[in-house]
């Protein structure tokens, strides 16, 4: 990315507890936070709401190098938003006729645009906000849309295959990935993202660790003995 000036989009789409944050995770823990940048925006705010719907989306594309990827991301429009009533018919519909033309500009303009859909189970989805409910180490990731998702399962069923069959283009394509599995489908979305990248090993120079200056050498763990350390219970 670095030596070829490359920008790169990567949208993380699914219903609730498909397994999004887990495989974001797993995408970006051993790579630069420099080259690799998170985007998960809140609800917009009022001021956001009179905007340009995919102004404040843009605002985070990337520029040379780095890669972008969106935790849920202007396809909200096409999902929660739509099904949860917080845009109109009309809205929808025009999301859906506008957002191929957007996204065609996006790659016309020269950034690389990845787009992953990952579809969980009705009996794993279940499985998955009943251990939410149960374990106080993961209420926090129960949300006030998880419940009322879990009711409007043909709902959000609809509303994916209409933006499916809007949007599944060959320039910008979606990229299905079965979730049950947690493990499977993290594997299965980092080889495919691998592979989706032209990739050619740079040049690396030796790296070579310099020895210590003993110049100015003193005592420099004498002078913090006295200071406050935290208690090592551990």
């Amino acid at each position: 990315m670095k030596a070829t000036g490359e920008r790169i989009i990567v949208i993380f789409e699914g219903r609730d507890a498909a397994g999004k944050g887990g495989t974001i995770r797993a995408l970006t823990e051993r790579v630069s936070p420099r080259t690799f940048r998170l985007v998960a925006l809140p609800a917009p705010t009022d001021r956001e709401k009179t905007q340009m719907y995919v102004q404040r989306y843009l605002a985070h594309f990337p520029a040379a190098g780095e890669i972008v990827i969106f935790d849920r991301s202007w396809y909200n429009r096409a999902g929660v938003e739509y099904v949860m009533g917080f845009c109109s018919k009309e809205q929808h519909r025009r999301f859906l006729e506008v957002c191929p033309e957007f996204e065609k500009y996006i790659v016309d303009n020269g950034i690389r645009l990845i787009k992953y859909w990952l579809e969980v189970s009705n009996k794993e989805q279940k499985r998955r906000f009943e251990a939410r409910i149960d374990d106080r180490m993961r209420q926090w990731k129960l949300s006030a849309m998880d419940l009322p998702s879990r009711e409007r399962w043909y709902d959000y069923s609809r509303a994916r295959d209409v933006m499916l069959e809007a949007t599944d283009t060959e320039f910008a394509p979606w990229h299905i990935v079965r979730s049950d599995d947690k493990k499977r489908a993290r594997l299965n979305v980092l080889s495919h993202f691998l592979s989706s990248i032209p990739y050619k090993a740079p040049k690396r120079e030796k790296v070579k660790l310099p020895t210590r200056d003993k110049k100015g050498v003193y005592d420099d763990e004498a002078t913090i003995k006295d200071r406050r350390w935290i208690a090592e219970k551990f």
